[in-house]
């Protein structure tokens, strides 16, 4: 297996998880990390996706400078609420 090098920091807080109950070693906290890793750029990945589709199919808005972004959400949210 290889070695990995850990920061005080990063040492302590898989310690604190072991010391709690949380984990049975620092294995098991160093895997659990790796599957939050994997999961959140799966999350990443189809929301790239998700906007890739939407520009293709057209459905995206432009801005330029002289556009106010803040008033278009604001506006937006409050129509998506009514």
């Amino acid at each position: 297996m290889t070695d990995i090098q850990l920061s005080d920091e990063d040492r302590a807080f898989i310690e604190e998880r072991v010391l709690r109950g949380h984990y049975k070693n620092m294995n098991d906290v160093v895997h659990a990390g790796l599957r939050s890793l994997q999961r959140d750029e799966a999350a990443l990945k189809q929301l790239i996706q998700e906007g890739e589709d939407d520009i293709a199919a057209g459905s995206f808005y432009e801005f330029g400078e002289d556009d106010n972004l803040t008033e278009f959400i604001i506006a937006r949210s409050k129509a998506r609420h009514a």
